[in-house]
């Protein structure tokens, strides 16, 4: 084999090291992000079944519930269209209130019961998470946010 036989070897395993490292990395981001969906999107059936994703919406007002000593609490999340279940089983913020915009992180069960991990409230009256924000305004009902 010559040295230039020996090079071409080297530069092709070179790239096809960076190729199969770069296809890893791709894989592992593709399934650790974390999608948004509104309580629209989840009833249409656009949310997956199978990983993990984030809903957001307004907490409906009445819908907050926990049975006599469980800590599990479920809630109904809406866009002002469609409204999903959420059932939590930890502390909920200090902050979550019923009308308010909350995000909460988590997977649908086989029953359509959101299964949250994790609830986030918005954090002062002026702020509401613009994911939120955005599919509130995208269905037709305009919200004032802090930036306004």
């Amino acid at each position: 084999m010559t040295a230039r036989q020996r090079r071409m070897w080297t530069v092709g395993l070179v790239l096809g090291g960076a190729a199969v490292a770069t296809a890893l990395a791709l894989r592992a981001f593709n399934e650790n992000i974390l999608y948004f969906y509104t309580p629209t999107q989840v009833e249409s059936g656009e949310a997956p079944v199978a990983r993990a994703f984030r809903v957001g919406g307004l907490v409906v007002p009445g819908t907050v519930s926990r049975e006599e000593g469980d800590i599990e609490v479920r809630f109904t999340l809406t866009d002002n269209q469609n409204q999903v279940t959420v059932a939590y089983s930890k502390i909920l913020p200090d902050l979550f209130r019923e009308g308010q915009g909350i995000i909460a992180r988590g997977r649908l069960d086989d029953s359509g019961l959101f299964k949250a991990d994790e609830v986030l409230a918005k954090h002062d009256e002026n702020y509401m998470p613009p994911e939120v924000a955005a599919a509130l305004e995208a269905a037709g009902h305009p919200v004032k946010t802090g930036s306004d």
